[in-house]
């Protein structure tokens, strides 16, 4: 089956294409009317906040949620009650990737326009850079004065974030890089690409293959302690141990790609959000896959999840236009959500 990509400049597949495989994979698999079981209601949902919800970023106190989208808008919510405080068009295409920067004061974004650019919370532009490629990825560490891009071109650059220069250019896979990753504690970097290949490697190292997985990589995290790194694929987890190498897939019940995911502070679980039929939110074991709790699911395909830096709040979005907010804390009562 042949997957639609998106009409215009952007990486992720076109919404209407991702309703139409919706309706045809539910239709094979017999779901188009089947009751899922009973799954923790989002606390808050903000309808259309984007086109297309393509990225999400805690600040560093779990007190505000930024979040990205196709259109090139970048809107801050307050929590718990995702009340909006700001909102801007920062890009000419599509959000991949939002850091909070200055104790909370700024935000780096990258857009498939392939631009870097800082901003104050109100939208003020602080600076911005042209960047070789439209960058599919980001990771950020601000302690590190350190940004990764993974590009359209196939190449992994290395930016200093005080002034947004250039210091290293890598290009390691054959197409597109679909993910970056950046462990700062250990200087370990990560990538995929459209290739199947995945690559690692450390500060002033070339980046060196990794057992590659049975479907490309869509995502990779490592885990906190370093020791790890994660990827996510259709319907699997994909868990390198980083001393040998050795990969172990983990199955999941995504019923098509795992999309993203996001570790917790102490590295046992993870969350994963799904692209296909269930467009489905979970917390899973990141030892096994194994699902601990079930969330609402989005109406279209899931694009982005992310955990808080004080593990309080998960938050989602997708194409449906959405972001959802759990407040782990404080639950919604579960119930049953037909699968889409």
């Amino acid at each position: 089956m042949i997957f639609p990509r998106s009409r215009g400049g952007g990486n992720a597949e076109y919404h209407g294409g991702c309703r139409i495989v919706i309706m045809l994979l539910t239709g094979m698999l017999g779901l188009s009317s089947c009751a899922s079981p009973p799954r923790f209601p989002a606390n808050v949902i903000l309808r259309d906040a984007h086109n297309n919800g393509y990225t999400l970023a805690f600040d560093s106190r779990s007190e505000t949620l930024a979040s990205g989208g196709s259109e090139g808008r970048i809107r801050l919510w307050h929590l718990p009650d995702g009340m909006e405080l700001s909102g801007w068009k920062a890009h000419t295409d599509s959000l991949q990737g939002l850091v909070f920067l200055d104790h909370d004061r700024e935000l780096l974004s990258t857009a498939y326009d392939g631009t870097l650019a800082r901003w104050t919370r109100d939208g003020t532009l602080l600076k911005r850079v042209k960047t070789p490629a439209p960058v599919t990825s980001m990771a950020a560490n601000e302690a590190a004065d350190l940004i990764v891009t993974g590009h359209s071109d196939g190449h992994v650059r290395l930016w200093r974030l005080a002034d947004l220069s250039l210091m290293h250019d890598l290009h390691p896979h054959h197409g597109k890089v679909r993910a970056v990753a950046y462990h700062a504690a250990t200087n370990q970097f990560a990538s995929s690409g459209t290739d199947g290949r995945v690559y690692y490697w450390r500060a002033r190292e070339e980046p060196r293959p990794l057992p590659s997985p049975p479907t490309d990589a869509q995502d990779l995290a490592f885990a906190p302690d370093g020791t790890i790194l994660m990827g996510s694929g259709w319907f699997n987890l994909f868990r390198w141990q980083l001393d040998n190498g050795a990969l172990r897939v983990l199955p999941t019940p995504h019923h098509g790609i795992v999309k993203s995911i996001s570790f917790s502070r102490d590295g046992r679980t993870l969350a994963s959000i799904g692209r296909q039929t269930d467009s489905a939110v979970y917390l899973l074991d990141a030892r096994t896959g194994i699902v601990l709790k079930r969330f609402q699911p989005h109406e279209l395909c899931g694009s982005f999840v992310r955990l808080s830096p004080d593990g309080r709040y998960l938050a989602s979005t997708s194409d449906d236009a959405s972001v959802f907010i759990w407040d782990l804390q404080h639950p919604l009562p579960e119930r049953t959500f037909f699968a889409e």
